[in-house]
């Protein structure tokens, strides 16, 4: 079975708590081997901005792909229970509204459907369309220098990214962003959301190329699966693959701070430096965030790479995430208002505690019920659970199977939303 990596920021250091033993982080990753191109191109200035004066990010460490805790669900239910009950916590002392699900927010992000006679008739062609509207993003901090990848989502300047990327840069770092053609600029951080492993940053720009996005939820195994990103520092590295599976429950993060992801698993290649770059279909639009990967490689050396198990958030919740960002700075985390019985391990998830006033509690649901599916999906242990709760938006409307007393019983509930800006 695949060991779980961790994402190297800094020098070796424990990445949690003793409690969670398989949380290891290891060092940034060596620069790019003798003979690649060791930087990004940044030299020029035009429309995206001034240069930095450095001649690229070949020395400079990676941010590597999230954290992997599991691919086989129910290894780490605990702290899925965990992270579910201090959610719940967070918002049960403060006031009705925070259970009630944000105003909806016209669409901001271009998403056109690509007509049918400008479909690109080779990858090639596709990676040629996409690749003005890849970035490359350089942070530092007075700890660490890191780079990752981003994509840009709208003309304006906005560019989405990982969590995990951004986050060294949140207090009192810097991020600097390269484009394809060699211009760069100084980025600031619009907001966070360390529950899906986004952010969404902002260059000063008013005409960028974007990268059109597409529906995820259109994604069938064996479609087409490209990664554009910067791994080691290599700008603009295109990889092929396919979707190997979807739905994968992954519990991933960086800095200190857990993702649970609905995920599109992919065989291309994904790398230290992919973070936050586009999975495309073959119609060039991004299907996923590039998020996280499994690896063989022990975990504290630097040395983990592909081994062909690569995740991706899908896009259709990384749009919503993004444009609530957007719109106002911060963005939303579905929830169901409960506290899960973390050393329940008996199939399912055992409520321990309902949250008052909470979704759980205006759907009936009581402490002792035993959580056994949502929206008609089997939920087999707490990280399944969280992941199939976070594939929706705060104020949908699930059906909620659980045990009471040994009776199956189905519910409606109203998903409540927590705040969350990383």
């Amino acid at each position: 079975m695949p060991s779980p990596p961790a994402a190297p920021q800094g020098p070796p250091t424990p990445a949690m708590p003793a409690r969670y033993p398989n949380f290891v982080a290891y060092g940034a990753s060596p620069p790019p081997p003798r003979g690649y191109p060791p930087s990004i191109p940044g030299q020029q200035s035009g429309s995206g901005g001034s240069t930095s004066g450095r001649s690229g990010l070949g020395l400079w460490g990676v941010i590597a792909v999230a954290t992997i805790v599991s691919l086989i669900v129910g290894s780490f239910a605990g702290l899925a229970g965990y992270v579910v009950g201090q959610v719940v916590d967070s918002t049960s002392s403060t006031s009705a509204a925070t259970n009630a699900a944000p105003a909806p927010q016209p669409s901001t992000i271009p998403s056109d459907p690509i007509p049918a006679d400008q479909m690109p008739e080779s990858v090639s062609e596709m990676v040629a369309s996409v690749l003005p509207g890849v970035v490359s993003i350089a942070i530092e901090n007075q700890d660490e220098r890191g780079s990752g990848s981003g994509f840009v989502i709208r003309p304006d300047g906005y560019i989405l990214t990982n969590n995990h990327v951004a986050a060294p840069a949140a207090d009192g770092g810097s991020l600097r962003v390269f484009f394809e053609n060699g211009d760069s600029a100084d980025a600031e951080i619009v907001g966070r959301n360390s529950a899906y492993d986004l952010a969404v940053l902002k260059v000063d720009a008013d005409d960028l190329p974007v990268v059109r996005l597409g529906d995820s939820d259109a994604v069938t195994v064996g479609d087409l699966a490209v990664a554009i990103g910067a791994p080691l520092g290599l700008q603009g590295t295109v990889t092929a693959g396919i979707i190997s599976s979807l739905d994968r429950p992954v519990t991933a993060g960086g800095q200190g701070e857990m993702a649970y992801i609905n995920a599109l698993q992919t065989d291309a290649a994904i790398n230290p430096g992919n973070s936050g770059g586009p999975l495309l279909n073959s119609a060039g639009q991004v299907i996923g965030v590039n998020s996280a990967i499994a690896t063989l490689a022990p975990t504290f050396t630097g040395d983990a790479g592909s081994i062909g198990l690569g995740f991706a958030i899908p896009v259709n919740s990384a749009r919503r995430i993004a444009e609530e960002i957007i719109a106002t700075g911060d963005s939303k985390t579905p929830i169901i208002g409960v506290t899960l019985d973390t050393s329940y391990n008996d199939g399912g998830s055992r409520i321990s505690e309902v949250n008052a006033g909470g979704p759980a509690e205006a759907a009936g649901l009581r402490g002792g019920d035993i959580i056994t599916a949502l929206a008609g999906r089997e939920t087999t242990d707490s990280t399944e659970l969280v992941v199939a709760i976070r594939d929706f938006a705060p104020g949908d409307t699930v059906s909620i199977t659980y045990l009471r007393s040994g009776e199956s019983q189905t519910v409606d509930l109203v998903l409540g939303g927590s705040e969350d800006i990383g």
